[in-house]
């Protein structure tokens, strides 16, 4: 779901910057209705609705992929969007000064500039498209949810606390570790980009705070 986000979200977002009038409204419907309805609504309609139209039925891991993916893809296209327009116009004159083609000045200037400021957000994004795969359990997907309450059922009432426990605990090891991992990337984003590392914070001397004669 985190990978197909990625995809959708840089599709998307560099759509909607698109100079073509008709791919940006492309690229609006794509986002707006994905963010505009509900994200249970979305998973029911494509896993049940969609298989009567097409007559292809999508196995349920699938449709919950699909589902996480757009939806979360929607709204990180504006974080993309947002981003790329963030890099100062003067990049933008810089690298056509020298003479680089489209593809290149977003490849080599300002897309490395843009995603220092794409991580942090996309790691907010993805923590929440963790806790929101919860719900592919209502299509039958044997996720954390799903077995917890299926381990639940029909009469185990004594283990509530410690399964719903040990589910709380699982979800938070999993964000824990996708916060990590977009540390490391936004890390690594900043080396690319050239951005000098963070000056840690220091107490003024005492000859800064006090004039000398």
């Amino acid at each position: 779901g985190i990978a197909l986000s990625i995809v959708a979200a840089f599709i998307a977002g560099l759509a909607m910057l698109s100079r073509s009038r008709t791919v940006r409204v492309i690229a609006r419907i794509y986002v707006e209705g994905f963010r505009g309805t509900s994200e249970l609504v979305q998973l029911f309609w494509i896993y049940f609705a969609v298989p009567l139209l097409i007559h292809f039925q999508l196995i349920p891991l699938a449709a919950g992929i699909v589902v996480l993916g757009l939806n979360f893809g929607a709204y990180e296209a504006e974080i993309v969007r947002g981003a790329v327009q963030s890099v100062p116009r003067e990049q933008w004159e810089g690298a056509l000064a020298l003479n680089f083609t489209s593809a290149e000045r977003m490849r080599r200037v300002v897309l490395p500039q843009a995603l220092v400021e794409m991580v942090p957000p996309f790691s907010n994004m993805f923590v929440q498209l963790l806790q929101g795969s919860a719900l592919i359990s209502l299509v039958t997907v044997p996720d954390i949810t799903y077995q917890g309450v299926t381990i639940l059922e029909p009469s185990n009432t004594a283990h509530v606390l410690p399964i719903f426990l040990l589910m709380l605990v699982l979800y938070l090891l999993l964000a824990i570790i996708i916060v990590l991992a977009m540390r490391l990337v936004e890390w690594w984003a900043s080396r690319v980009a050239g951005r000098p590392q963070r000056a840690r914070r220091q107490a003024p001397l005492i000859r800064d705070i006090v004039p000398t004669r």
